[in-house]
């Protein structure tokens, strides 16, 4: 990606934190995709006898024989489980997904899965409200509406539509609207577009509901990065239930940004 055009034509602005987010997140896949491009430019060169053949480039074509994503990619990569061939689809999907942007403007529906960094997505929606608002953002948290199945829809006047979460260890019940035992042999089941709604934290809805943690990866654990989020937990959505939240606690339910296939 250019960056110093993508910048020109979403320039920072203080009422669309938006432009700051694709921006940023294009300069973190460019450094991705300069680490895969290299490397396997390099391998190529110690194939032929041109480059002495690294531990890291060892390892490299020890990887794409066995399908498995390299450790030097890992390094400068989002969080991911799946194998390479999966990985690669995965990768080029977020690279369309930014350009789709870039091309034609802010999407109405996000692909919340999509993102390198999902937390600064999330300041930009809660930061957006603030500022149209004049309030500070330490006291706006999301309240959370469930939708349908339905993509073709315009976005809404105040934070985000988001796709691509997968529930884990229960079911988004279509019928009750609420979460629903799982279906035999059905381990995950993709839930709705969702609405994350900005609003004030003492105004937040707790009642009937099962916070839900989000995680991007199905390994349920990561570390602190520098930024002080964990590089694989994302937020806690609370979900309406007809069950109390221990039944669901037991069950280990959980959101998934992405599958391990």
């Amino acid at each position: 990606f250019d960056t110093e055009d993508v910048l020109a034509k979403f320039p920072t602005c203080y009422e669309e934190s938006m432009n700051t987010v694709l921006v940023q997140e294009m300069q973190r896949f460019n450094r991705l995709l300069s680490v895969i491009r290299s490397t396997l430019r390099d391998l190529l060169k110690a194939m032929k006898g041109l480059v002495v053949m690294s531990a890291d480039l060892e390892d490299v074509a020890r990887s794409l024989l066995i399908g498995k994503i390299p450790e030097v990619w890992m390094k400068s990569s989002y969080p991911s489980l799946k194998p390479l061939g999966s990985y690669i689809n995965d990768f080029l999907a977020r690279l369309e997904m930014l350009s789709t942007w870039c091309a034609a403007g802010k999407p109405s529906i996000f692909w919340i899965s999509g993102f390198f960094f999902t937390q600064a997505f999330l300041t930009g929606a809660l930061q957006n409200f603030a500022r149209k608002n004049r309030l500070p953002i330490d006291i706006l948290g999301f309240d959370f509406e469930v939708l349908d199945d339905n993509l073709d829809r315009s976005a809404p006047e105040d934070g985000v539509y988001v796709h691509g979460l997968f529930v884990d260890g229960a079911r988004w019940d279509r019928e009750t609207r609420a979460l629903g035992e799982s279906l035999p042999k059905v381990l995950f089941d993709p839930m709705p577009v969702l609405w994350l709604r900005p609003t004030r934290k003492d105004a937040l809805k707790v009642a009937g509901t099962y916070n839900c943690q989000v995680y991007k990866t199905s390994v349920r654990r990561g570390v602190l990065s520098t930024t002080g989020h964990s590089t694989n937990y994302v937020l806690p959505i609370r979900l309406p239930s007809l069950q109390p939240e221990d039944h669901w606690i037991r069950r280990g339910v959980a959101l998934l940004c992405q599958l391990d296939d």
